[in-house]
């Protein structure tokens, strides 16, 4: 008698009262049971995650463990009753799609109908996962377009630059004195004083930038 497959359910609510009344669980599970029943898989556990948001596969220690044993062979096949309760996010479904081809596990959702390892399920997953690619192109490109209309509007992109108030004092008095850029550099080095943006070396243009920061703001130190 041949060995019957080893599937592992997984089952999903995002919210900590959801979780507490069993509302949803339950069907989630019921489902996973009965569909196994009908395959004969042996159901080896259904794990879940409570109080767990879709959006994003980190965070979640019940499907976490459930792909290490997909992806260790102690289960051949990856049941969720409702693709949502697996991820809401199409990147992350076409990763899992790809972990499964890739480590030879099979992935169900009862829902859509999707199953790796039949020839209409693996052509819909297919689907998916170029919608999928064209979600990330689609946000690449409208990102890229966020980005150049602020520019053009003269709007300063990413982390300002700070320096604390004693450094620029320091080195506007240096200045002052006449010291050169090269030579308030080398101190700041000798020093071991962060650049602005955190690095460890400081050059003469390096200085020039935080004097002309320190004179657009002139509330930004002081001479304490």
């Amino acid at each position: 008698m041949s060995q019957r497959p080893l599937a592992i359910g997984f089952i999903r609510v995002s919210t900590e009262e959801q979780g507490e009344s069993g509302a949803g669980l339950e069907a989630q599970r019921v489902a996973i049971l009965t569909e196994c029943a009908r395959r004969e898989w042996t159901l080896i556990e259904v794990l879940q995650d409570i109080g767990a948001s879709g959006k994003s596969l980190k965070g979640r220690p019940g499907l976490t463990k459930a792909l290490e044993l997909l992806d260790t062979g102690e289960a051949a096949t990856l049941v969720v009753s409702r693709l949502d309760r697996l991820s809401r996010s199409l990147l992350d479904f076409a990763g899992l799609m790809t972990r499964a081809r890739s480590k030879g596990w099979n992935l169900v959702a009862l829902d859509l109908g999707i199953d790796l390892s039949t020839p209409a399920g693996e052509f819909l997953a297919s689907v998916m996962a170029s919608a999928a690619q064209w979600e990330r192109r689609i946000i690449g490109q409208r990102t890229k377009e966020a980005l150049a209309a602020k520019r053009s509007q003269g709007v300063r992109l990413g982390r300002p630059p700070t320096l604390p108030p004693r450094v620029l004092t320091r080195i506007e008095l240096e200045r002052t004195t006449g010291a050169s850029l090269r030579m308030i550099a080398d101190g700041l080095n000798a020093d071991a004083i962060p650049t602005a943006q955190g690095g460890r070396r400081w050059h003469a243009s390096t200085v020039r930038a935080a004097l002309q920061r320190a004179q657009a703001d002139p509330a930004s130190h002081d001479f304490v």
